[in-house]
């Protein structure tokens, strides 16, 4: 049944579209590359690239006829595929960086701006086609424009792969070493994720799971600047009220999405999938989660009461967007990437936020650490230390977490790093001196916490 709107919504929607800076952030097309392995890696890449160019050939026009006809800006059209390392593995390749090259000419040939998906699930163990596709990241994010990594190190069921935390690092690392001349930016292609969903639409970590369907259509919404316009319309609200604003926003915003991906699922004759209720900021003024927080109350994003602001934020969110609609999934919450947020970037430069505030924050946010530049000499064990306490917190907590760190070749702490774009600009921000490198030595599987025993 088609989704009925009011005159009074249909007036909001223009309002928050003109005023605040409502936008769909990506409708992405999902899509199975498991009938495209062969024992020949060339003839694999060459099914997939055919595959591609087919199913979502007509993904960015039917993208620009939904803007216009509805008057929303969708600002990416992208693409997740089944994670390479699944459809790769017969070949018995040891390069899969054929692959990627061959992904990144299908997403140039259709014209999205990031296909996701080059990725491996490897959070109890790792078979062959894995350890070939993680130790080709380096090279195939260096050697493509449009193609994203990710890698699954751990869930709650079945614990947190150390060997795999420990190679990530060293990946990162090689990886920023690959890419100095553009301050380390195929990391920001890269993200090493605690409990991956299948589902998820926004770069850099999407990738098409073994349940979904064949093809299917996933939403990203966001909504940072409407939000932000309801909290400021209610200064002397106390947190409940302000949480009923919120949910009541996040409400409109899941609808609009809803609308968006049932449109382009009916022009491109694919099942509608999810909507992720992410607010995903970006650099521009008045598009920022940070401030949204600040409006709160907070003199800057950062200080004590900051985790507080941001476990009402993600909570009002996803209990607004859940009520507009049956089909929300992918991530849902709010994005707290450094780079891509106006206000993130201000405290980080001022030295109101620190990377452990940020660790801390991410126990209640959406995803994890993001968009991090440190210090280009950053150990790999280091990095390899920050993704096991990521991956711990999203163990212990049943929840999404993941890191895209940029170890800044040649950058020190209080150096800025440019990545242009919706990606911006950020300070590279200070570690701990101390090392880690026994920890991460020790290698094996962290064990699976008590609460995976819930059957």
């Amino acid at each position: 049944m088609p989704m009925q709107f009011s005159a009074q919504e249909i007036i909001e929607t223009i309002r928050m579209v003109q005023m605040e800076k409502l936008d769909i952030r990506t409708i992405t097309m999902g899509l199975s590359l498991r009938d495209c392995a062969h024992p020949d890696i060339g003839v694999a890449a060459s099914k997939a690239y055919d595959k591609i160019c087919r199913k979502a050939g007509r993904l960015v026009q039917v993208g620009d006829e939904i803007e216009r006809e509805y008057g929303v800006p969708i600002i990416n059209k992208r693409i997740s595929v089944t994670p390479v390392a699944l459809v790769a593995e017969a070949a018995g390749s040891e390069d899969y960086t054929i692959f990627a090259r061959a992904l990144d000419r299908a997403a140039r040939e259709v014209g999205v701006n990031f296909l996701g998906g080059y990725s491996a699930l490897v959070h109890k163990g790792m078979t062959s086609g894995d350890r070939a596709l993680i130790a080709s990241i380096p090279h195939a994010l260096s050697e493509t424009e449009r193609v994203c990594a990710s890698v699954n190190v751990g869930t709650t069921r079945a614990g947190i792969n150390m060997d795999a935390v420990a190679q990530m690092g060293r990946i990162v690392c090689e990886t920023a070493r690959l890419t100095a001349t553009r301050d380390g930016l195929g990391c920001a292609k890269l993200v090493v994720f605690c409990n991956a969903v299948d589902d998820n639409p926004f770069m850099a970590g999407a990738f098409h799971g073994i349940g979904e369907p064949e093809c299917v259509i996933n939403v990203g919404v966001s909504g940072p600047g409407v939000v932000l316009t309801a909290i400021e319309k209610e200064p002397d609200a106390d947190f409940g009220q302000l949480a009923s604003a919120i949910k009541r926003t996040a409400f409109k915003v899941t609808r609009m999405g809803e609308l968006v991906g049932r449109a382009a699922s009916a022009k491109l004759g694919v099942p509608f999938g999810i909507v992720d209720l992410s607010l995903a900021p970006t650099p521009a003024q008045g598009d920022s989660v940070a401030r949204i927080l600040e409006t709160m109350g907070l003199e800057r994003v950062g200080t004590h009461g900051t985790t507080a602001a941001l476990a009402l934020l993600n909570d009002a969110v996803k209990k607004g967007g859940a009520m507009a609609s049956s089909h929300v999934g992918g991530l849902s919450g709010a994005f707290i990437p450094v780079s891509e947020d106006a206000a993130m970037i201000e405290a980080a430069t001022m030295g109101a936020i620190t990377f452990d505030k940020l660790e801390a924050m991410t126990c209640v946010c959406s995803v994890g650490l993001d968009m991090i530049a440190v210090p280009g000499d950053t150990p790999p064990e280091t990095i390899s230390a920050i993704i096991a306490d990521e991956a711990a917190i999203g163990m212990i907590n049943r929840k999404t977490t993941a890191v895209r760190i940029i170890p800044a070749p040649g950058k020190k702490v209080g150096d800025r790093v440019e990545f242009g774009g919706l990606l911006g600009h950020a300070p590279v921000m200070a570690l701990h001196p101390f090392s880690s490198r026994l920890f991460v030595q020790r290698g094996g599987r962290i064990p699976a916490p008590l609460q995976a025993l819930n059957n």
